[in-house]
């Protein structure tokens, strides 16, 4: 999955006291405190990697700064923001806070390599007797579950029996990439927040710190490919995929007829690393662009990372409609699916994938 460009340096979010482009959801939080209505539980929603975990333990750190009451003297509420030289902050990256637990996958291998696909009972089963102890240090006890619409059925009525009964001086915070998978009853005992996608000079700025490796080409490039999350610009830059969105495109460009020498040169890179994970998913993404901008009919302000993008979807548009191509990309993401699940040969399903749109593209119907 690297490539030769340096390994992205952002922190893990237990790890990392920088923040932007959520300031509401912040106030939010600090509103709450200052008016001595502190919910519970918070459910903190939005896309992967736009900064809900980091700010479900700026969240927490705050809670387990304070001596167990809220600021009831008025004026502007404090920043969430804390030193990472803070006892409290180091303390909770440590994992040695007496008054804090992280929920997460946990790994399946030895080596740590890996983490399991789900968030099990057994990881679930001690947070209603962790919040109703006492506080070791007086003030409040916090739990992050990083992600909770990763828990299966057993974990999640774990989780609910504990938002039934809440106990008293504790919190937690639920990070939710989807939560819709989440059953109704632990949404409605929770206090949302949605993060919105961070904007284009939000990821830029942040891609700037992160990766100032980068030239300043591919960070705009990375800044519309990410759709808001600095966490996907960050992985596409370490997996190059800027250049390999550039070689799809220049296959694309060669509708309806692929380059045969094209084809099996995209369709090699596939069996390397996590490249056909980044390559499946560069090309829903711009599936999805196209269609999005054919039904809208805003074509001619997509903006273009490659030259020629637009002409390409103009062309491919005019060969089905949207409607179509909603089927291809329906099916283009199936297969992706199919593929990580059951191991499948990842270079015939890219092949298989391209098949799909060079058909569309040639008018010829989606196979049932």
């Amino acid at each position: 999955m690297a490539d030769d460009a340096a390994e992205p340096t952002v922190p893990d979010p237990r790890l990392n006291p920088y923040f932007m482009g959520h300031e509401a959801a912040e106030r939010a939080y600090l509103g709450a405190w200052n008016a001595g209505r502190v919910a519970h539980a918070w459910l903190i929603c939005g896309l992967r990697g736009i900064g809900k975990a980091t700010l479900a333990y700026r969240m927490a750190r705050y809670a387990l700064a304070q001596n167990g009451t809220a600021d009831m003297f008025g004026g502007p509420p404090p920043s969430l923001a804390m030193s990472a030289e803070d006892p409290v902050f180091r303390r909770i990256a440590s994992g040695g806070h007496a008054d804090f637990r992280a929920i997460e996958r946990p790994w399946s291998d030895a080596k740590m390599t890996k983490r399991k696909t789900v968030i099990g009972v057994d990881e679930v089963r001690g947070i209603g007797g962790f919040m109703s102890m006492t506080p070791a240090e007086g003030g409040w006890r916090a739990v992050v579950v990083d992600a909770a619409d990763e828990m299966n059925t057993n974990a999640a009525n774990a989780l609910l029996k504990v938002l039934e009964e809440p106990p008293k001086q504790a919190l937690l915070f639920l990070v939710a990439h989807n939560p819709d998978r989440l059953l109704p009853t632990i949404r409605s005992r929770c206090r949302r927040l949605d993060l919105r996608p961070l904007a284009k000079d939000q990821v830029n700025a942040l891609l700037n710190r992160y990766r100032p490796d980068l030239d300043s080409g591919a960070m705009k490039a990375l800044a519309v490919l990410a759709d808001g999350s600095i966490g996907r610009a960050l992985e596409l830059a370490e997996e190059g995929g800027v250049a390999l969105f550039k070689d799809l495109i220049g296959l694309l460009k060669d509708a309806p007829k692929f380059s045969g020498s094209r084809l099996h040169a995209l369709s090699d890179q596939a069996l390397k690393g996590d490249v056909f994970r980044t390559l499946a998913g560069l090309l829903s993404w711009w599936l999805g662009r196209m269609i999005a901008a054919g039904a809208k009919g805003t074509l001619d302000t997509l903006g273009e990372i490659v030259p020629g993008e637009a002409e390409l979807a103009r062309r491919l548009l005019a060969a089905a409609p949207p409607a179509a191509w909603a089927e291809v990309w329906d099916k283009v993401n199936a297969q992706a699916r199919r593929t990580e699940a059951i191991n499948l040969d990842r270079k015939r399903s890219l092949m298989l994938m391209l098949w799909m749109v060079e058909q569309a593209a040639a008018g010829v119907p989606s196979a049932a």
